[in-house]
């Protein structure tokens, strides 16, 4: 069983569009992720543009992937480094808690990641 970052039954993400790494609508991972697309996020604008032009465009449809492109208040499961770096420039998107893997405490503190709890 997936735990979130409380230890507790990770919940969904999204299904519509379908997210995560396996596209099942879970923030989970495994090794071969090297993304590591644990964070579930309710993506804005800003960090849209940010992700945009640090070579990760979210926001076109590439029709053959099935992917329909994201617009603010999309939720997505992110990778927790791209994550931290929005954070850093104050871009990161808030997080849906319950739904973000608990491998994330791995890389950013509890206390960090309820500051942008998704309320």
């Amino acid at each position: 069983m997936e735990l979130n970052i409380f230890g507790k039954p990770l919940i969904p993400c999204c299904t519509d569009p379908m997210t995560g790494y396996f596209r099942d609508g879970f923030c989970r991972t495994v090794s071969e992720d090297t993304g590591t697309h644990t964070v579930c996020a309710v993506v804005t604008e800003a960090f849209l543009a940010y992700s945009a032009s640090r070579g990760n465009d979210l926001m076109t449809p590439i029709p053959h992937w099935n992917f329909p492109g994201l617009q603010p208040g999309d939720k997505w499961c992110l990778c927790i480094s791209r994550w931290l770096e929005a954070e850093k420039v104050g871009k990161a998107p808030p997080i849906v808690l319950e739904a973000t893997h608990q491998k994330s405490l791995q890389y950013a503190s509890l206390k960090l990641l309820q500051q942008y709890a998704y309320v």
